[in-house]
């Protein structure tokens, strides 16, 4: 066996991720790291060895596997807590993770995602206008994530939710807490409370007054024992659908944008007819994820990955950010973005929606959105380009989601230009 490797410390502020995943990956497809608060922890990098271990069957999601949480040396308030402790579908094995998955798999088939269509192309022709009025109030720039990229996500989910859009911007809010690892342990407790508050009030609302929605058909499934959701799967459920609904397209079209300006050659490939909007989407998923490092899985024995002994309990990250550039599987190049990549043909090109039976359920539905979003963006902005350097964009806050918290873009070349 390898000499132990000292652990990585995960930074509570996040930052861009690559240059410490070639750092890492460059020892090993495996890591151990130390999470806020001391926490030790382990993270899979390599393509390969992340793959396997996201298929593995010694491979938990259940938090009762995690050992520091069983034997309560947590600290209150851990910034990670959610993550582990909420119950639905992303902290669920075998049996209840079939049930669970099942109430709600039906609304992301690809057949009734395609029946979107029609709405998301609205929706994305009403938010280019108001990208172009808020351009307009600011002399030919605004913010891509602000205006467009944040609120298509929100309303698709919401509206298959039943969420009222009075909700929806506070729903945003604690979901960017409850994910990010740079928060205090009162103000990550505050804001778990209230997003269950919040999320109870929709539920009893939706039972005074049920509807055609999702949130309705799941106040009123039952299984084949005639058992409901418990209200904590239920809130947690709604919770899951909510964060992972819209966190995870708004940073990939942000991501895909921000790319697509820093590689206007590239865009010249698509407008000349070589590659898609689908090779946009897929090659911004590998090359900049829009979640890095995702929490937890459990080994329940003692489990050698890609040669390191990841012991039992221990509380491991996917490191899909780092799997996207992993030279040994997507070549000595892996670093550049280039939508005319051949997709591998034997397995999926990438990981960054997952893998094995946890593999994300929305993945139809956001590589939908971000194609729409894109075409019709470039579409209506050919000229599009970004308003300041590359290296002035501040990233997001935390290491599990990835992108950057704002995207000035100028819409036309000259302020003013209709």
């Amino acid at each position: 066996m390898p000499a132990a490797r000292p652990p990585h410390r995960m930074k509570p502020s996040g930052g861009c991720p690559h240059a410490d995943n070639a750092r890492l990956l460059a020892q090993g497809a495996v890591a151990p790291v130390l999470l806020p608060g001391e926490v030790e922890g382990m993270v899979v990098l390599g393509h390969e060895a992340l793959k396997a271990f996201l298929g593995h069957p010694a491979v938990a999601k259940n938090a009762r596997h995690f050992t520091a949480l069983r034997e309560g040396t947590l600290p209150e308030g851990w910034p990670l807590g959610t993550f582990a402790t909420v119950q639905g579908m992303t902290t669920a094995d075998g049996t209840d993770h079939r049930r669970l998955r099942s109430l709600v798999s039906q609304v992301f088939t690809h057949r009734r995602v395609a029946q979107l269509r029609a709405r998301i192309e609205e929706l994305t022709d009403s938010l280019l206008d108001e990208l172009a009025r808020a351009a307009e109030a600011d002399g030919g720039v605004a913010d891509l994530r602000r205006h467009f990229a944040l609120p298509l996500p929100m309303s698709v989910i919401s509206e298959l939710l039943g969420v009222e859009v009075a909700y929806r911007e506070r729903l945003h809010e604690l979901s960017c807490q409850v994910v990010t690892t740079d928060i205090g342990s009162q103000q990550a407790l505050d804001a778990n409370r209230e997003f269950v508050a919040v999320l109870g009030e929709i539920v009893a609302a939706k039972r005074q007054h049920p509807g055609g929605d999702l949130t309705s058909s799941l106040i009123a499934t039952r299984d084949d024992d005639g058992d409901q959701l418990s209200e904590p799967e239920l809130i947690g459920t709604l919770l899951l659908l909510v964060v992972a609904g819209h966190e995870t397209t708004l940073n990939l079209i942000t991501n895909a944008v921000r790319a697509l300006c820093g590689h206007p050659d590239q865009l010249h490939v698509v407008r000349r007819g070589q590659a898609s909007w689908d090779d946009v989407v897929e090659e911004t998923l590998r090359w900049d994820a829009p979640v890095s490092y995702f929490p937890f899985r459990y080994p329940v024995r003692d489990l050698n990955v890609a040669g390191t002994v990841i012991p039992k309990g221990t509380p491991v990250l996917a490191g899909y950010s780092a799997a996207g550039r992993d030279q040994a599987v997507h070549g000595p190049d892996a670093d550049r973005f280039d939508v005319t990549r051949p997709r591998r043909p034997a397995a999926v090109p990438h990981l960054s929606l997952g893998h094995g039976p946890h593999y994300c359920l929305g993945a139809p539905l956001a590589r939908l959105e971000a194609h729409i979003a894109l075409k019709q963006l470039f579409a209506r902005f050919p000229d599009l380009q970004l308003a300041v350097p590359e290296a002035a964009l501040e990233r997001e806050s935390g290491f599990v989601g990835n992108s950057v918290r704002a995207l000035p873009l100028r819409l036309w070349p000259r302020p003013g230009r209709p």
